[in-house]
């Protein structure tokens, strides 16, 4: 018999906003685009868990330059599709970024809090350079402003789920975004 919070966390429903294979022709003009630029260099990829996981590991196969990987875990949803006013931020890095050529991946930028957090606390790192990825871009929801210097796809204000992106847990596995539709 299902639990109460089974019940809770029943699937909701959800159309088809981005197919595999359209974000994998995305991911890989991005990680040409990003060896064009940094060639020659050894760049330091910091993913933000967990929405980034999905989107880090196929771009950092499309880049063809030498790739460190880093992560930090920094969260505004905990509790589903209302975002939460105070961002929680843990991990550290292993390894120093003073005088590195740092990308930040992140799988969504929605308010642009959390990347902002994220990118105030390794800018204190003094990298030589510091740039934003995003596989979705909410424009129209960005609290502060922001300099994304790779977008995949520019999305409207839906939740959006699949491709690493997640409701309560949920969905991170789907190959595919998809936006949930009120039942």
């Amino acid at each position: 018999m299902p639990s109460v919070s089974d019940k809770k966390r029943s699937a909701q429903p959800f159309e088809l906003l981005l197919d595999q294979q359209t974000i994998q022709k995305r991911v890989a003009e991005i990680g040409d685009q990003i060896t064009r630029d940094y060639a020659d260099q050894t760049l330091v990829v910091v993913g933000v868990l967990k929405g980034s996981a999905i989107f880090l590991a196929d771009l950092v196969r499309q880049i063809k330059l030498p790739v460190e990987l880093e992560f930090v875990s920094a969260a505004s949803y905990r509790k589903g599709t209302a975002r939460e006013e105070d961002i929680i931020f843990s991990g550290g890095l292993q390894n120093p970024l003073k005088g590195r050529h740092v990308l930040l991946v992140d799988g969504i930028i929605d308010s642009a809090r959390t990347v902002t957090t994220v990118m105030q606390r390794l800018q204190r790192e003094e990298p030589a350079s510091l740039e934003i990825v995003t596989l979705l871009d909410k424009p129209a929801s960005h609290r502060t402003r922001i300099k994304i210097k790779y977008r995949g796809f520019t999305v409207g204000n839906d939740f959006v789920i699949g491709y690493g992106l997640d409701n309560t847990q949920r969905y991170r596995n789907l190959p595919f975004v998809g936006r949930l539709v009120e039942k």
